[in-house]
């Protein structure tokens, strides 16, 4: 009885002990600092309360069942063995995960339209565009009107619409802030889309949410939501920098593997260097199919181009060479059959 008894008290207080600790966690997704988040929050709990309807009377009644009808109590429990049907347990058991269902069927077509990451967000505030490009293990951020990029750092106002124009320089990864809301998939020579609001000043981590090789979990970086006084700080702060990001040169350089990639800023980038960086995956090749070959591709480019005539010449050359002994071939294997059929055979040079 006394072995029973410290059981119980030792289960009650790891059970106390694992209730302490869970008040030290924080889920990112509950706490949402943006639009979008705050809306996705009260999908997911209303989600979770609907399905609580079904959940929470089944566990309360497999308790009362357990105890009711145990061993002890034949005098209350009643014992029917040829039960073997009821239509109010039937009506009950179809009827509410019916409706349940039908609500959570509602609720996921409203919100696919409304929560669509692709669909601007209505504001006063004129939206600004930056464009994300997950390389291998970073994030470098464009910012096409003020001209400059950033490597694992992200910096835009608070109360202004965001639209992240999201693309790959490696392999698929994702692009997720998890406080601001949707995630997005970034994919090699793919233009896709978030649109995302901030309403408080601060710091909010962001990640890859897609597994992408070795260097994976040191694919972070911080995004910094801040004043519209302070934002245009960083800005001139970028511009101050001694780095320029050109295409291809430079930017090859940065495309090449590389794990906890620091924070950097570069204070002028190459003239449409998204766009270039997206057509560059459009013009086949053998270069992207893995960790830093795309980067290894792009510099060998200039060194294809130029020796596609000489290529072109050889490769006619060796065609012609070809076909001419083909032909011979094919008319020495006719004249040997007209020869062996008792016919006159006439051949001519293949060429």
């Amino acid at each position: 009885m006394q072995r029973h008894t410290l059981w119980r008290r030792r289960g009650t207080f790891v059970l106390v002990m694992l209730c302490l600790l869970l008040t030290g966690c924080s889920s990112a997704l509950l706490d949402p600092k943006g639009q979008i988040g705050v809306e996705q929050r009260s999908l997911i709990l209303t989600s979770f309360g609907l399905m609580l309807i079904v959940v929470i009377p089944v566990i309360v009644m497999t308790l009362l069942f357990g105890w009711r009808y145990r061993r002890s109590n034949r005098n209350v429990a009643k014992y029917l063995p040829d039960w073997a049907h009821s239509n109010a347990i039937e009506v009950a058991v179809w009827t509410v995960p019916c409706l349940i269902i039908a609500v959570l069927a509602f609720l996921t077509w409203k919100t696919s339209h409304s929560l669509d990451p692709h669909k601007p967000i209505e504001s006063d505030t004129a939206a600004m565009e930056i464009q994300v490009v997950a390389l291998d293990w970073k994030w470098l951020f464009i910012y096409p009107e003020q001209g400059i990029a950033s490597v694992n750092e992200l910096a835009f106002p608070v109360d202004t619409p965001v639209r992240f124009r999201v693309s790959s320089g490696s392999v698929m990864n994702a692009f997720f802030i998890p406080r601001l809301g949707s995630q997005i998939y970034a994919m090699a020579g793919m233009d896709n889309d978030v649109h995302l609001i901030a309403d408080d000043v601060g710091v909010y981590p962001g990640r890859s949410t897609n597994y992408s090789g070795a260097g994976f979990s040191g694919m972070t970086f911080d995004a910094h939501v801040t004043t519209p006084e302070d934002f245009e700080t960083w800005v001139e702060n970028v511009r101050a920098a001694n780095e320029t990001l050109s295409y291809p040169e430079r930017y090859s350089d940065l495309a090449k593997p590389s794990e906890y990639h620091p924070v950097e800023y570069f204070s002028e980038v190459s003239p449409a260097l998204y766009t270039s960086i997206l057509t560059s995956f459009h013009t086949g090749g053998s270069g992207h199919g893995g960790h830093g070959d795309h980067a290894n591709h792009i510099e060998d480019v200039s060194d294809t181009d130029d020796s596609h005539g000489e290529s072109g010449e050889l490769e006619s050359a060796g065609a012609t060479h070809h076909q001419a002994a083909f032909g011979h071939v094919t008319n020495q294997h006719a004249s040997e059959d007209h020869a062996m059929s008792g016919h006159p055979t006439s051949v001519e040079a293949g060429g």
